[in-house]
């Protein structure tokens, strides 16, 4: 069973004053879909937080999966893609480029979105928007590929140490 992480990006949900609805859907798909939950977090937009827990889930609890939520838009507190790019080894954009695509047929907002899929080591990171409704159709796109990814990952050499 493939082992995932959620971290939802977000300062009204690390402050309490909100649930973190979109974290939830991702965790009831994934689970749905085969994926044992063994991390999950709430945290600010704030970026050298989001790229510690990155390095850490990847690097020291050895995630399959990362799935982010949250902070992909253009404000200026929206940094989960430039912290996501700090951390990985390699993007996989046509993860990213597929969401968009697919979704944008159901809103114009999709082409704002600033996803970004990477790998660091044998862990593939996927942001998606903040929105459940957002979480539901990105999933639905990159759903089928993420096992294939996971397999590749699992049967490449490991990474060379720094």
């Amino acid at each position: 069973m493939p082992t995932l992480g959620v971290l939802t990006s977000s300062d009204s949900a690390a402050r309490g004053e909100r649930g973190d609805v979109s974290g939830r859907r991702v965790r009831e798909l994934l689970a749905a879909a085969g994926f044992e939950v063994r991390r999950y977090d709430v945290v600010p937009d704030d970026r050298p937080v989001l790229e510690d827990r990155l390095r850490r889930w990847a690097d020291e609890d050895h995630l399959d999966l990362i799935v982010t939520t949250g902070g992909t838009g253009l404000t200026h507190r929206d940094v989960t893609p430039e912290a996501t790019r700090a951390v990985i080894e390699k993007e996989v954009p046509g993860m990213a480029e597929a969401m968009r695509i697919q979704t944008l047929g159901k809103t114009p907002m999709a082409m704002i979105s600033r996803s970004v899929v990477g790998v660091r080591g044998r862990t593939l990171i996927i942001n998606l928007p903040g929105s459940p409704r957002a979480v539901q159709e990105c999933l639905e796109v990159v759903l089928p590929a993420i096992p294939h990814a996971l397999e590749m990952l699992r049967d490449s050499p490991p990474p060379h140490s720094p």
